[in-house]
C-alpha cells in the first residue's frame, strides 16, 4: 500500500500542471471590439493566442464585434459584449477602447492602440494602470517628428507641409506640439487641415493644393486607416508626397510610412489576455511600449511622383514596395 501511494505521488509530480487555458471543459470568452474589420490584425491576435496554447472552439471563444467604420455603433457593441459576460475585452482602436471603458468598469479591457494612455485617461500610470484597463501604447505623438524628417529627406526643398488630422482623435493635439518643434528645427511651415469623413478628406486635399503644400503628413487615425485607398489616390492626384504612421497606407499606395509594428502589438495583446484569464489584474499589468518600428517605402509611388529616394534611406527600410 505504501509503495502504491508513493508511486501515485511520483506520477502526480510527473504530470504538468494545466494552465486555465488548458483545463478541459473550461472555455474562455474574449470580446474583440473594433472600429473596422481588419483581417490581418485579427489573425495576428489569433496567432498570439495559438502560441500560448489556445484553440478557438476548444478552450477559447472570440466574440467579434465591428462598427464597420461607424463610431456611433461602438457603444452598443460594447454593451452587447458586457451582456455576454465575456472574460476580457480586446479593444482594437482608440474609439473602441473609449466605448469599452464607458460600457464597463469591471470587465478587464486590453487596448492595442493608444498614443498616450495616461494623457487619454485610460490608466493612472504606465507602470501601474490602476483600473480595469491595460495594454499597449504606440507612441504615435512621439513619432511625428521623425516622420517629418523623412519627408524632408525625400523632398529636400520642401518648405510647407500639410498635416491631416481628425478633430475627434484625442491624441492629435499632442502630436501638434511634437510637430511644431520638429518643423521649427527643419525650417518648415505647417498647414493643419481637419477631416473625419470621405468628403472632408477630399476637401482637405483640395485646400492643400490651393495653398501650395509641398507634402502631407497624415496622422495615425482609425478613420484615415479605413480611407487609406482614398487618401493615397488623392495624394497621387495632387502630386503630393505623403508620409504616414501605419504601413497599410504605404501598401495602399502611399509614399512611405514609419511607426510601430501594429501586427506585433496585436500578437503581444494575446499575452495580456492570457495573463488576465489566468488571474492577473489589469491594474497590476504595466502598459507595454513598442520595441519595433517599421519604415516602409513605396518605390512605385516615388517614381510616379518623380522622386528619387536617397540610397541611405532605402537601406534603412524594412520593406520596399516595387
Amino acid at each position: 500500500m505504501i509503495v502504491r501511494a508513493v508511486l501515485a505521488a511520483v506520477l502526480a509530480l510527473l504530470v504538468p500542471l494545466a494552465s486555465p487555458a488548458q483545463q478541459p471543459g473550461k472555455t474562455a470568452r474574449v470580446g474583440f471590439l473594433s472600429f473596422v474589420t481588419t483581417p490581418f490584425l485579427d489573425e495576428a491576435f489569433r496567432h498570439g493566442l495559438r502560441e500560448l496554447g489556445y484553440v478557438e472552439g476548444k478552450n477559447i471563444t472570440i466574440e467579434y464585434r465591428s462598427a464597420e467604420g461607424k463610431d456611433e455603433r461602438l457603444p452598443g457593441l460594447a454593451a452587447e459584449l458586457v451582456r455576454l459576460k465575456v472574460d476580457v475585452i480586446l479593444a482594437a482602436s482608440p474609439p473602441a477602447t473609449e466605448a469599452a471603458k464607458q460600457a464597463t468598469s469591471t470587465i478587464p479591457i486590453v487596448f492595442t492602440v493608444s498614443g498616450d494612455p495616461v494623457a487619454e485617461g485610460l490608466v493612472a500610470s504606465l507602470a501601474r494602470p490602476g483600473g480595469n484597463l491595460t495594454g499597449l501604447a504606440t507612441l504615435g505623438p512621439e513619432l511625428v517628428g521623425k516622420q517629418l524628417e523623412l519627408l524632408k529627406a525625400v523632398v529636400p526643398k520642401i518648405s510647407r507641409v500639410a498635416v491631416l488630422q481628425n478633430p475627434g482623435n484625442q491624441a492629435h493635439p499632442r502630436s501638434f506640439r511634437q510637430l511644431e518643434d520638429a518643423a521649427r528645427a527643419l525650417g518648415l511651415q505647417l498647414q493643419i487641415l481637419e477631416a473625419r469623413t470621405p468628403s472632408e478628406i477630399e476637401a482637405a486635399f483640395a485646400a492643400m493644393s490651393s495653398q501650395r503644400a509641398g507634402g502631407v503628413l497624415v496622422l495615425r487615425d482609425a478613420v484615415f486607416r479605413t480611407q487609406r485607398a482614398q487618401i493615397a489616390a488623392l495624394a497621387a492626384k495632387s502630386r503630393l508626397p505623403a508620409v504616414y504612421g501605419l504601413r497599410e497606407h504605404a501598401e495602399a499606395g502611399g509614399l512611405m510610412a514609419y511607426g510601430a509594428s501594429v501586427p506585433l502589438l496585436f500578437r503581444s495583446a494575446a499575452t495580456y489576455v492570457d495573463k488576465i484569464l489566468k488571474g492577473a489584474k489589469p491594474a497590476d499589468l504595466p502598459v507595454e511600449q513598442p520595441t519595433k518600428f517599421e519604415l516602409v517605402i513605396n518605390l512605385k509611388t516615388a517614381k510616379a511622383l518623380g522622386l528619387t529616394i536617397p540610397p541611405s534611406l532605402l537601406g534603412q527600410a524594412d520593406q520596399v514596395i516595387q
